[in-house]
């Protein structure tokens, strides 16, 4: 399993758990954003603590789930960056675009406040 998907009542939190989200995972993960999606969930948090790495097919996903929150009226947090994925989502300036916390308690209350 790449990835564990927790359905909360106001959003669902998907946990990363390998330490690359690059060709090999990014794919599962962009179909597993479709489908909860598809299924009215419009609040989703991206749980990035035990990645290590990211590469153009793992951005390309995040950018997904924002675009499918976004267009569903809801929300979209990236939550637990490490320094590497942190510095290529701001040296792709999408830091500016994303909404991104230090914690899954901090996304959490970010969506509850919306």
């Amino acid at each position: 399993m790449d990835f564990k998907v927790e359905q909360q009542p106001n959003y669902t939190l998907i946990r990363v758990l390998h330490e690359k989200l690059d060709t090999h995972v990014a794919p599962s993960l962009k179909s597993e954003l479709v489908l909860i999606s598809g299924n009215g969930e419009k609040n989703i948090i991206l749980d990035l603590s035990k990645c290590r790495y990211c590469d153009s097919s793992g951005l390309s996903s995040i950018l997904v789930a924002n675009r499918l929150c976004k267009n569903a009226g809801g929300m979209f947090v990236l939550t637990g960056l490490n320094d590497a994925v942190e510095r290529l989502i701001t040296i792709s300036q999408l830091d500016t675009v994303l909404n991104i916390t230090m914690n899954v308690e901090e996304a959490v209350a970010m969506i509850e406040k919306a």
